[in-house]
């Protein structure tokens, strides 16, 4: 099987301090089959092509002239990708050191699982053993994506070797381009953050699985505030992920506790300092230009379902996982929204 490695795009010093150890690790992959890199270079320059040529000679390098973002770097190269006949397509972040059989145990979970649409590697963080970044992503009833057992302690045998997930992460996943053909890439609007979310969430309806493979592992040099400064993007991109993938009767049960959230993020943003970016969020959703976008997504969503929201729901939590966002309000509100989920979840039979 022809895989190929897209590492998430460059940006200004990004390949400078992240990329040598990364390419170290991918050219030592143990995989019989066939492989090649692909780099996006977003905001390109001379000085930073001819640094990536030098670093990875044998990598095609996808120049864009601006930063066009995560998502659309990586789906330029998906689409060459796919037109040369890779058969599978591994994003990996380049600030990620990959273990040396972690290609051929993505590709084995694949092969593993004919319902497989992603398979996402088991993501630790880099320089401290045994504790995790990610063994898979959740998403809370209204929208919000965090990492499944994020710093806590890694066992051994911890989980069984594949595990259905809600989506996986951007940083470490294998896709299957016959899913892709079907569902699409990335959303391009999404820019950055939660655009594997709502890929996830598609695969989803179009009757594929999101799994997490145990064996393949990838250490990732993972810094939460520096995510944490585009509370833009995440905010408004949670947002769109339920409006494009939810049937209608499920957005109406959540709307109370959405209503409820909103008014208590603006508060938390007035605390934070990012009440601007709220306003802006909503600046967003109150353009008619942006909603005649928002009504097409959501109908190409929901013409590829083949499961219902039924079917998916035991995949999506009533807690937001605080994780580093240590705050005794959110501690304290997640058991009524716990209990609100139980109940919606109890009434959704479509």
């Amino acid at each position: 099987m022809k895989v190929a490695l897209i590492i998430a795009p460059n940006w200004r010093d990004y390949a400078k301090k992240y990329l040598p150890d990364c390419i170290k690790s991918l050219r030592k992959q143990n995989y019989k089959g066939q492989i090649k890199i692909f780099i996006a270079d977003n905001e390109t320059s001379d000085e930073s092509f001819l640094y990536l040529k030098k670093t990875v000679p044998e990598a095609e390098i996808v120049r864009n002239k601006n930063n066009d973002g995560f998502a659309k770097s990586n789906n330029d190269c998906i689409k060459k990708a796919m037109k040369e006949g890779f058969e599978y397509i591994i994003l990996f972040n380049m600030d990620t050191v990959v273990d040396e059989d972690c290609v051929s145990m993505m590709v084995k979970a694949a092969k593993d699982n004919s319902k497989a649409g992603s398979v996402q590697a088991r993501l630790m963080v880099h320089g401290e053993k045994d504790v995790i970044n990610s063994l898979g992503n959740s998403t809370h009833f209204l929208g919000f994506g965090y990492c499944l057992d994020y710093r806590k302690n890694y066992i051994e045998n911890y989980i069984e070797n594949y595990i259905d997930i809600m989506y996986p992460s951007g940083a470490a996943v294998l896709f299957k381009k016959e899913a892709l053909k079907k569902t699409g890439l990335f959303d391009e609007d999404f820019w950055m953050y939660n655009e594997d979310q709502e890929l996830g969430w598609r695969l989803l309806l179009a009757g594929y699985k999101n799994i997490l493979a145990d064996r393949a592992v990838v250490w990732h040099k993972y810094e939460f505030a520096r995510s944490c400064k585009q509370y833009y993007w995440m905010d408004r991109n949670r947002i769109l992920a339920i409006l494009f993938c939810y049937r209608l009767p499920t957005l109406i049960l959540i709307m109370p506790a959405f209503v409820l959230m909103e008014v208590g993020l603006m508060l938390f943003s007035i605390k934070s300092g990012w009440l601007k970016e709220k306003i802006r969020v909503w600046k967003y959703f109150l353009s008619f230009k942006n909603w005649k976008y928002i009504i097409k997504r959501r109908g190409e969503n929901q013409k590829l379902r083949k499961v219902k929201d039924k079917d998916i729901i035991d995949l999506i939590s009533g807690k937001i996982w605080y994780q580093e966002v240590d705050d005794w309000k959110l501690r304290s509100i997640n058991p009524f929204f716990d209990i609100y989920w139980k109940l919606v979840r109890f009434l959704i039979i479509w």
